[in-house]
């Protein structure tokens, strides 16, 4: 595969948090602990080591062994298991939904990006140890969210009666999904590859999260990824003291709260991606997933009839901590308790989310990790690309919003000037001289002068989009041939990446997909990447 890289800003798909982030603003940097530099490494694993329970690791290692029991587990994954009982061992985490088939396309550039930078560092940092982690958000409870994904077009969808953790739901049902794509998927080498890894996966394991975990392992255990299930009791004992500091001392609604007001004074355009409730936390059971709620010192479970006095929510916590369930505020604490983690790396929206926390993580006394974006592409086939070069375009005119990439190429191969601009200047510079004009006899005169103004330059306006719109049905033909190469790569006028399944790649490219990728995807340089063959 060719990359050509483009700058994130400049793609037109990331919010001006993220941008501003990435620019390393001044304004910003109270709201993240380390830029993710590999030379910045160096102190964030120090800090790691120093706050990080070393007592964890045990249980940890324990648990991950609980956890891949009848599964398959390369060596190299079981190494890195092994590894994190020592002190010099550290953790890249990313972390995702159980969407069904892995759900978009970025699932496989989160891992492959998380994989790459602990070869980075273990090759800056050859003294430690670095394990590419995977945290599945087996304790959702969105299942529209994940119950699905996108196949040439069409929706491959799981039809289900869920509730609960989306992680302990039952995939017998599974069945029927499989002999839709067992059609859809065609009969290549490389489908029949996919239909056995969905059977495996699916089919042969209980739940959602074991399937999930088949899959991921799957997909990347030659790389050593050691993929984590936070919906264990033991993982969840080590947190107790947080979760008692949430739900009945209430901090992180506290220092959120605080922080989103801070981040808006910063500015106004920073879309503020989740709000801290008084209490984080759910009450988990098989088929129930509900927010717990404090009224007049009563605990209530959402929506059931089950009450708690503090003193019997204390007990309960005690006794069964895997009863309580993390929400998007709490979860990333949790795993930066139970993890010697130094960097997460996620898309924009979960970076936007995890600026809104260092001050609540400062509060309990937890280290902040370094955040990172994830790796974002647009992979064109070789006839793709010849059709963007026959049409003249650049890689990065297909990120423009689609009448903008219209106009401006309709502009460029137009045969006359549809650009106003010069006449525009005109007008500007004949009334600057007809406001000095007024100024000096009459100034009633300016309000008239300025609608007349106002009045001229729509009419140009108004002429110059009559002008192009002539060219557009003109130059028809060239509009449509546009349009379908960027339809195609901005399935509905949307990244690439999360429209798509990986599942028609690998019908092109098979087994050298993810190695493929592998070889271009580099988070610790912030470039979008056009990728080509």
């Amino acid at each position: 595969m060719q990359a050509d890289c483009i700058p994130f800003q400049k793609t037109g798909y990331f919010s001006k948090l993220i941008c501003d982030y990435l620019d390393e603003k001044e304004s910003l940097k109270p709201f993240f602990n380390r830029f993710p530099k590999l030379e910045n490494f160096k102190g964030q694993l120090t800090e790691k080591l120093d706050n990080y329970n070393a007592d964890h690791r045990i249980v940890l290692v324990d648990s991950l062994n609980d956890q891949y029991k009848g599964f398959e587990i390369s060596d190299v994954t079981q190494s890195n298991i092994t590894l994190l009982k020592e002190s010099t061992t550290f953790t890249v985490v990313t972390g995702h939904q159980l969407n069904l088939f892995t759900g978009p396309l970025y699932f496989l550039y989160k891992i492959i990006s998380t994989i790459n930078v602990c070869e980075r560092l273990k090759a800056r940092y050859p003294d430690y140890d670095f394990v590419p982690v995977y945290w599945m958000a087996t304790e959702d409870h969105d299942f529209d969210e994940i119950n699905f994904f996108n196949f040439n077009g069409k929706k491959m969808q799981w039809n289900h009666d869920a509730k609960g953790a989306v992680g302990r739901l039952n995939t017998e049902s599974l069945q029927k999904v499989y002999e839709v794509i067992d059609v859809q998927f065609g009969v290549t080498d490389n489908a029949n590859s996919l239909k056995t890894l969905f059977r495996k996966a699916y089919l042969e394991h209980a739940n959602l999260t074991d399937a999930t975990r088949y899959l991921a392992n799957q997909l990347f255990s030659e790389y050593g990824l050691v993929i984590v299930d936070g919906d264990d009791v033991d993982l969840k004992r080590l947190a107790i003291p947080f979760m008692q500091k949430d739900i009945f001392e209430q901090l992180p609604f506290e220092e959120v709260s605080n922080t989103i007001k801070k981040l808006e004074k910063v500015s106004d355009a920073y879309k503020i991606q989740v709000n801290p409730r008084e209490i984080n936390y759910f009450y988990l059971l098989n088929g129930l997933r509900e927010r717990i709620i404090e009224k007049n010192g009563i605990f209530k479970v959402n929506d059931t009839d089950i009450t708690f006095s503090k003193e019997e929510l204390q007990e309960e916590l005690k006794n069964h901590p895997e009863r309580f369930s993390p929400n998007v505020i709490a979860r990333p604490l949790y795993q930066e308790v139970i993890l010697p983690n130094l960097c997460y790396i996620g898309g924009g929206g979960e970076l936007a989310y995890w600026l809104e926390l260092k001050s609540y993580f400062e509060k309990m006394e937890v280290t902040f990790p370094m955040l990172l974006l994830r790796n974002s592409a647009l992979i064109l086939s070789k006839k793709q690309y010849e059709k963007v070069e026959k049409l003249d375009l650049e890689i990065e005119d297909l990120f423009l919003k689609q009448p903008s990439l219209i106009n401006k190429k309709v502009r460029k191969v137009s045969n006359i000037s549809i650009d106003f601009t010069p006449q525009k200047e005109l007008l500007e510079q004949q009334f600057k001289d007809l406001y000095q004009m007024a100024q000096e006899t009459d100034r009633s005169f300016l309000g008239a002068v300025k609608a007349q103004e106002v009045k001229q330059k729509k009419g140009l306006d108004n002429l110059e989009k009559r002008l192009l719109k002539a060219q557009k049905y003109k130059l028809k033909d060239h509009v449509v041939r546009l349009t379908e190469v960027q339809n195609v790569l901005f399935p509905n006028q949307s990244l690439q990446e999360r429209q798509l399944n990986f599942s028609e790649l690998y019908l092109e490219y098979g087994t050298e997909l993810i190695p493929a990728l592998k070889a271009q995807l580099d988070p610790l340089v912030s470039q979008f990447l056009a990728l080509r063959h």
